[in-house]
């Protein structure tokens, strides 16, 4: 049976409100449009530190004004004083090898799928490091990403971590045609690839 992402986070949500708590959420961004509509929804609940951890982003450059866009937003939204930016580090070998032998793919893959993984195990670990409550990703916003392999994925690897995965399809309720408004209320830079250099090449 399919299940609802969304409404299984408002139940972790509802449960965590009526015990009077306000649990700590390593939050992994992968740019500031698709974190500004999760950032707005989950602030109220969770106290947040983005992890913008992404090996997968070409070149350098896009990478670092990805992050000084995040940066930004977070002070325009006037969250700088509650939510704190961690940069997981620019480690683009990683991505180049799990990719090795997968280049032609196209996106949505099982190339896609290996990436969310590197991703979401190394925000699961800083996440056991650091003592988090839950962790998850802004990806799911994106009606290009696969909910159901995020979620699946999170679980496996917060299970190995031990830290739970909080569940989510941050594009339900609206939640992608807000973060477009938001990109636009805030101008923020909205790029046209996801990320990686097959991506980009594909949308050239």
């Amino acid at each position: 049976m399919k299940r609802n992402y969304q409404q299984m986070m408002e139940e972790v949500i509802r449960r965590e409100s009526s015990n009077g708590r306000r649990p700590t959420l390593l939050l992994h961004a992968c740019c500031a449009p698709c974190s500004s509509y999760v950032l707005e929804a989950l602030s109220p609940y969770f106290s947040i530190t983005l992890f913008y951890y992404n090996p997968n982003i070409s070149p350098r450059s896009e990478y670092e004004f990805r992050l000084a866009e995040l940066a930004r937003l977070i002070r325009e939204m006037g969250l700088d004083e509650t939510v704190t930016l961690i940069d997981g580090g620019y480690e683009p070998d990683r991505f180049l090898a799990i990719a090795s032998g997968r280049e032609q793919l196209p996106e949505g893959g099982s190339r896609c799928a290996d990436c969310y993984r590197l991703r979401l195990r190394k925000t699961a670990e800083v996440a056991a490091e650091g003592g988090f409550a839950y962790f998850t990703t802004t990806l799911s916003i994106s009606p290009y990403k696969n909910a159901e392999w995020l979620n699946t994925i999170g679980e496996e690897e917060g299970r190995t971590a031990g830290v739970p995965y909080l569940p989510s399809d941050f594009k339900k309720r609206n939640g992608y045609k807000r973060s477009c408004e938001l990109s636009e209320l805030y101008q923020l830079y909205r790029q046209n690839y996801c990320g990686c250099v097959y991506s980009k090449r594909a949308s050239d």
